[in-house]
């Protein structure tokens, strides 16, 4: 006899499973089998995956044009100040050599109330006089706090430990918008790690995190009547007339025109609270833009050098002191190889490094670097090939 499935007052299985769904599955099994595909369609199906994947991997990503623009008006002023840091552990400024320190604190303890002699001279080691400066944002108000960062003028070997005095920060216009005092950090001396030796810091430049109280706001206004402007960070005129092309098709035609390169005009609403809201989202508005310049920037005290994907390198010869550098064709390259072996290794002055066209201009820096070249053998070299031609990049040198 066939075992039966016992069956609960609901019409359930010890699995939970209803006399329906049972009899429904029993019924769909034939028809799901029937769905199940053939290999045929598994391989058009994988096929049409891997092409997805392929046109994915080209699609172009949108930037949003807060990351690609600034709104005219809309800016950072820089402030500065003149002070005194108090408390140092002997590393101050040593007074006889920089007397303005000396000047500085009689002037502040005559405010205060105290008058010194004019015969004393004072020996101090504790004091450092330092220049202030921070950057105001704009809409700043009263009683928000900005950074502060504290730079020694004399030959104070550290400020590591002092306290800023309350120093007046001034704007542009010899006004005071800030007003400066705190305890000031500065970073130690980095820790040596395996294979490395440790790397000591700048001890004379510290930072105070919320050091200055803003005490003046300064006026910025949103564009003037219904026209606001923005300016792209970048001068490009093909990006001006994207962006002003997709505010366009967001809000209508002619609320935006490229007026050049990095400007953008654009129509807002006249009342505060509409514009705040329009330019919120003009910024959140996605566009496609053109591929950047191609672009080296070399740092020529450490060396660094930054190159963009677009940068290209054509066939050249460079010597620079002791050093050579052949970048050729892929048939150039053999012929020179050739014609090295049939010269039976002989020594020749410097060394020379062959370089195929196709390679980036970091492996041509790399080749540079394995035979000795300093910063200063990489900006000569760059230099020269940018003035033959051989290096299609704008090249920057900070």
């Amino acid at each position: 006899m066939k075992s039966q499935t016992t069956m609960n007052k609901w019409g359930q299985n010890k699995w939970g499973q209803s006399k329906f769904l049972l009899r429904k599955n029993k019924t769909l099994t034939p028809f799901i089998q029937k769905l199940t595909p053939t290999p045929f369609i598994q391989r058009i199906f994988c096929l049409a995956l891997c092409c997805f994947a392929l046109f994915a991997s080209n699609v172009v990503h949108a930037e949003r044009i807060k990351d690609l623009v600034s709104i005219q008006g809309v800016r950072h002023n820089q402030l500065v100040g003149y002070g005194l840091v108090v408390g140092l552990d002997g590393s101050g400024d040593q007074t006889t050599q920089t007397p303005f320190t000396v000047q500085s604190i009689v002037s502040m303890l005559q405010q205060m109330g105290i008058n010194l002699p004019s015969s004393n001279s004072l020996q101090l080691k504790n004091v450092a006089a330092v220049m202030v400066t921070a950057s105001l944002p704009p809409f700043s108000q009263p009683g928000q706090t900005v950074d502060v960062t504290v730079s020694s003028i004399g030959n104070a070997k550290s400020l590591r430990g002092g306290t800023l005095v309350m120093t007046p920060l001034k704007g542009a216009d010899g006004k005071i918008y800030a007003i400066a005092q705190g305890n000031v950090s500065v970073n130690i001396a980095s820790a040596p790690t395996s294979g490395a030796r440790g790397q000591p810091n700048h001890l004379s430049v510290g930072r105070i995190s919320s050091g200055a109280t803003v005490e003046r706001p300064v006026m910025t206004t949103l564009g003037e009547g219904n026209l606001v402007h923005l300016e792209l960070n970048d001068n490009n005129f093909s990006n001006a007339s994207l962006v002003a092309a997709a505010i366009n098709k967001r809000f209508g035609a002619n609320t935006a025109s490229a007026q050049n390169g990095r400007v953008i005009r654009v129509r807002a609403p006249s009342g505060i609270d509409e514009r705040v809201s329009f330019l919120a989202a003009v910024e959140n508005i996605d566009v496609v833009v053109t591929e950047a310049s191609a672009k080296v920037i070399l740092n020529s005290r450490t060396g660094s050098i930054v190159v963009n994907r677009n940068v290209t390198v054509e066939p050249c010869a460079i010597a620079h002191g002791n050093l050579s550098v052949v970048v050729t064709s892929d048939e150039a390259g053999a012929a020179a190889e050739q014609a090295e072996a049939a010269a039976g290794g002989a020594k020749r002055g410097p060394a020379v490094f062959l370089v195929n066209q196709s390679v980036s201009l970091s492996d041509v820096v790399k080749a540079l670097n394995s035979l000795g070249a300093t910063p200063h053998d990489l900006v000569a070299i760059l230099q020269a090939m940018k003035a033959a031609g051989s290096l299609r990049a704008e090249l920057e040198i900070i």
